[in-house]
């Protein structure tokens, strides 16, 4: 029983350690997005203003980090991150299973 309960709380610590690198990872490419679009809008500013390439790369990059977003926040559909966990828990009890049979 026990080592039921320090697997299940080593499981909890890494699932938070994951959660936590997940967002970090995020506002890491959302800082480095503020920073560097409004750079290409001054470069495309100050070269030629007439064609306005900057929004290219702001919209393509914007929707990858929309995706990000939608990755690190809300992820719980269908085959989200509950579905894992069940299916992990699933395959864990399994081969607990086996093993006790054995």
């Amino acid at each position: 029983m026990q080592k039921l309960l320090d697997s299940q709380v080593d499981s909890n610590y890494l699932r938070a350690r994951k959660r936590v690198e997940d967002l970090k990872e995020f506002y890491y490419h959302l800082i480095a997005y503020c920073l560097v679009i409004p750079f290409l809008a001054f470069v495309n500013y100050k070269t030629y203003w007439n064609f306005q390439w900057f929004w290219f790369p702001m919209a393509g990059w914007g929707i990858g980090l929309g995706f990000h977003a939608y990755n690190v926040f809300v992820n719980n559909g269908v085959l989200g991150r509950q579905w894992e966990e069940r299916k992990i828990q699933e395959f864990m009890e399994e081969e607990e299973e086996k093993m006790r049979w054995s």
